[in-house]
């Protein structure tokens, strides 16, 4: 586990194909699903068009997975891509939390406890930067929980309504969110294990240059 962690997280900064480029495809679709995270807020907020709000979620959720079947297919991995594409997953997260207890669909306690796990591990990034690492590599638990989530969270907006849609996908979207929820956290915990372990391998590496 040790070794894995400092490898992938070394890899992050060093590997060659993470120098191609900006301008890719994978990337260009990153940054067209940012772009539709303040339209989603404006829908869901302002005329409360839902069905347009889960609509961007669809496309957001298309180009996701385009972009890393395109990078995987065509070697069009980079640095940035690997910064974009899980940050887009985590502002449509926020954004779509942020409207839904807005409109009171979701209690405030789900809001906390989501966002307060992304506060928890925000430090981490300046301490492995410190060490010359970039983010860790994303755990295959926290794919399911972003998955469980963005999935979740637009069902739940079509939750909001009173017709039959609304009541089939009220159940749905609420076992979603429950498992999506614990996935998230203990995806947190797994990331913080992997961090001390990589800031231990980095640390004796240190001293042993400095002895």
């Amino acid at each position: 586990m040790i070794w894995y962690g400092a490898t992938m997280a070394a890899t992050t900064e060093s590997n060659p194909v993470a120098d191609r480029g900006i301008w890719t495809i994978p990337n260009a679709l990153s940054l067209l699903r940012l772009l539709g995270v303040p339209l989603f807020l404006w829908l869901a907020l302002g005329p409360h068009a839902d069905g347009w709000a889960v609509a961007v979620l669809m496309v957001a959720g298309a180009t996701d997975y385009l972009d890393g079947k395109i990078a995987r297919r065509y070697n069009q991995y980079s640095r940035i891509g690997s910064v974009l594409d899980p940050a887009a997953d985590r502002l449509y997260i926020l954004a779509a939390i942020i409207a839904l207890t807005a409109r009171d669909i979701v209690p405030w306690w789900l809001a906390v406890a989501l966002v307060a796990r992304d506060l928890a591990l925000a430090p981490t990034i300046p301490v492995l930067k410190r060490y010359g690492y970039g983010p860790l590599p994303v755990h295959f638990v926290g794919k399911a929980a972003t998955l469980a989530l963005l999935y979740a969270l637009p069902l739940l907006l079509l939750a909001a309504g009173d017709d039959t849609l609304a009541t089939v996908s009220r159940p749905v979207g609420w076992a979603f969110t429950v498992w999506g929820a614990a996935l998230y956290w203990v995806a947190g915990y797994l990331y913080m294990v992997q961090f001390r372990q990589v800031v231990a391998v980095a640390r004796m590496d240190r001293e042993g240059a400095t002895a």
